[in-house]
């Protein structure tokens, strides 16, 4: 028996654990001494399904599990081969694993825990013993040992079929389960910051719109407006040759304006003749037309005839500028007052 399995060992195909513990190679016949049989634990029988038996067709691990088994070490598997007849049939080859690496001191080699295993089946019920696994273990100092393990028995079983009460049935409808808030939720969320994008984007398109309409768009009266432009001019920083000609269009297109505002002359496109021309008519005092027809004729000297006025001249601009506004206002003012006490008088 012995020289039997050393035989076979000769025939084998040796896997190598070398240095990385996955290197495979093939043992030189010449080397290989005899060693002896060495009668082994480990050998396991694994479903890959978790049930509480075997079925047909199920597939399990047949194999054996060696610990620190020193690096360097060479193994040779057995071949199984399938009987066409059925039983339990091999889905493929050896399948060897490092399991565990023991990393030594002193130089001294690794120590590995391995796993080999073939995948098998069967297609048929029934009891089946095994066959034993025999690997051939060749050390590094070229000494042959011949591990044995016990073989195992596997049980594989079929569905049972009651023929006294089976009823056939049809194919069953799609099973419909009832959907829980879980479920729901992502999608509500989604609705609602939906909506919540949506109201958003109206919001600022009415905001949009209602910024270019003039109906809510609010003003400021036009003497306020007028002021606040003026404003901006007041002291001599603008009283340079080089700056005059922006002082005095600064100061007229706000009067331009003011004057457009209040009395509704297209003074903006007129020439200082005609927009005096329109004022005669008006509740501006003679007076303040002439001063500010005045201002306007000095500014049209300046922007136009390269004119430099006086800094008695710039001085002047400005309040002629403010007291038109003034007045006029203040004019409107007390007209619109007394419009008032007529209406309530009577």
């Amino acid at each position: 028996m012995r020289n039997a399995l050393i035989y076979m060992f000769l025939l084998f195909c040796a896997v190598s654990y070398g240095q990385e513990a996955d290197t495979l190679g093939v043992t030189d016949s010449a080397m290989v001494r005899v060693g002896k049989v060495v009668p082994v634990k480990g050998a396991f029988l694994q479903q890959l399904q978790e049930r509480d038996s075997v079925l047909i067709a199920d597939q399990l691990l047949y194999g054996f599990e060696l610990k620190q088994v020193e690096e360097g070490t060479m193994f040779a598997f057995p071949e199984w081969k399938n009987d066409g007849r059925g039983g339990v049939q091999a889905l493929g080859s050896w399948m060897v694993d490092t399991v565990k690496v023991t990393r030594q001191k002193d130089g001294k080699p690794s120590l590995l825990d391995i796993r080999g295993a073939l995948r098998i089946t069967s297609f048929d019920e029934g009891l089946y013993e095994l066959p034993q696994i025999v690997v051939g273990r060749l050390s590094k100092d070229g000494v042959t040992d011949t591990l044995v393990f016990d073989p195992m028995r596997l049980e594989v079983k079929t569905m049972p079929v009651d023929t006294a009460t089976f009823v056939p049935h049809d194919i069953k409808g799609q099973i419909r389960y009832p959907v829980t808030f879980r479920e729901v939720l992502p999608w509500l969320l989604l609705g609602w910051f939906s909506a919540a994008l949506i109201i958003l984007a109206v919001c600022l398109v009415i905001m949009h719109r209602r910024k270019n309409d003039p109906a809510y768009v609010h003003k400021d009266p036009a003497h306020i407006v007028a002021l606040r432009k003026l404003d901006q001019y007041r002291g001599n920083r603008m009283w340079a040759p080089e700056k005059q000609k922006a002082f005095y269009s600064g100061v007229t297109d706000t009067l331009r304006e003011y004057m457009a505002g209040r009395y509704g002359v297209g003074a903006m496109e007129m020439t200082t003749a005609e927009i005096f021309a329109q004022l005669k008519d008006t509740d501006a005092p003679k007076e303040l037309l002439d001063e500010t027809r005045e201002l306007f004729e000095r500014a049209d000297f300046v922007k136009f005839a390269k004119y430099v006025a006086s800094d008695e001249d710039n001085a002047s601009a400005l309040p002629v500028a403010v007291r038109f506004v003034t007045e006029t206002y203040q004019a409107e003012v007390e007209a619109e007052a007394d419009t008032s006490e007529k209406e309530g008088g009577e």
